[in-house]
């Protein structure tokens, strides 16, 4: 009998000291070595239980980007990446990211994604000689049809913003992809309540302790366009409390000078999303219904100026861009592609949160905002 106990006490002790191996996340991962499959190639970025990788294929020598996730520094948040692939095995639209497959080991997952190497939105306004209203239409335009495509699906993304939109090639004519699912949410899996996203970016009903829907996304939207526009996001206060009181309240001002060339279609679409009701919000299809939208009254002035001078001021400083950028490489690797050099490193990309991008994201404030605001 001592002996027994003896015996299982010293496998105890040993098996604490063994690598973390744990139990598959997937129901129909494949079992392949990815690195059979996969030339993985340079680190793009990294967050803090993964890093993105660009990747080639052996035999087609497609160029993709692989999230390669350590199982062992994702504990506690397994529900959180099951069902970010679950929402993401449902989409096919050529606006949002594709999740092409996926590959399990006991110590690693890694999720094979679509390549976006045109950068990010704002990034790429800055980068241009020319704006218009009608360039932010067309961009609004595409992300409306995409979470039109999720809404019909029930998915509710959650997280909306500029840093998950990104270009899928540097090509001017690049279509606009929504990235980043981590916070999405099914609506058959139960009603949505918990407060999340991005502080800026999330609802009125969202910091009220209410129950919540698809017009989350469309306020979103609302901010996005509002950004697009001007430069700076209708609610901002450094302190966070505050901020809470303002998009509670619903309070946001179109401001001259910074307005004052934008037409009334603009700042109409704007009002119908940022409406403190999700009731007497627009839907995605009165959204594309809008003239602003499909009506042509988006004008053709170019706004370039003062929009880049007040997104350089809000958004680009170095809390919100840190040390490595992916998108350099990403666009320096691309006109090598297309200039016809090696093409080791034909193409690269920034992939959801999980980059070098240290945007301030708040997954779940609902105590703080409940104790000092409600």
């Amino acid at each position: 009998m001592h002996i027994l106990v003896l015996c299982v006490f010293v496998y105890i002790i040993r098996s604490s000291h063994l690598p973390c191996v744990t139990m598959p996340l997937l129901r129909d991962r494949k079992k392949d070595d990815i690195n059979a499959v996969y030339e993985l190639k340079e680190k793009l970025g990294e967050g803090s239980f993964s890093e993105v990788r660009m990747a080639q294929h052996r035999c087609t020598q497609k160029v993709v980007a692989v999230k390669c996730i350590r199982k062992r520094a994702l504990k506690g948040k397994e529900s959180m990446l099951e069902n970010e692939i679950a929402v993401l095995r449902r989409i096919n639209h050529e606006n949002i990211v594709s999740l092409e497959e996926t590959f399990e080991t006991p110590t690693k997952l890694y999720l094979v994604m679509t390549l976006l190497s045109g950068g990010e939105l704002l990034d790429r306004i800055l980068e241009r000689g020319s704006y218009t209203e009608k360039d932010a239409s067309r961009v609004i335009y595409q992300v409306l049809q995409a979470v039109k495509y999720l809404h019909q699906l029930g998915v509710v993304h959650r997280d909306l913003k500029p840093e998950n939109l990104l270009f899928e090639t540097p090509l001017e004519d690049s279509k606009i992809v929504i990235s980043d699912f981590g916070l999405s949410k099914m609506e058959e899996q139960g009603a949505l309540s918990t407060a999340c996203g991005t502080p800026a970016y999330v609802a009125p009903e969202l910091l009220q302790q209410k129950t919540y829907g698809k017009e989350v996304d469309l306020w979103a939207i609302g901010v996005i366009a509002f950004i697009l526009l001007c430069g700076y996001p209708p609610f901002y206060d450094d302190n966070d409390t505050q901020l809470y009181k303002l998009i509670i309240k619903a309070e946001y001002e179109f401001d001259s000078p910074y307005w004052d060339d934008i037409s009334d279609s603009g700042k109409d679409f704007i009002v119908h999303l940022l409406q403190k009701d999700p009731a007497k919000r627009f839907n995605c299809d009165q959204a594309l219904q809008h003239p602003w939208i499909s009506g042509g009254a988006a004008l053709d002035k170019n706004i370039h100026g003062s929009v880049s001078t007040q997104i350089q001021k809000n958004f680009a400083k170095s809390h919100w861009k840190r040390a490595f950028n992916a998108t350099i490489i990403v666009r320096h690797l691309t006109k090598k592609t297309h200039s016809g050099e090696d093409d080791e490193g034909n193409h690269s990309t920034s992939i959801g949160e999980e980059t070098s991008h240290d945007s301030p994201k708040l997954y779940c404030f609902y105590t703080m905002v409940h104790k000092k605001i409600i």
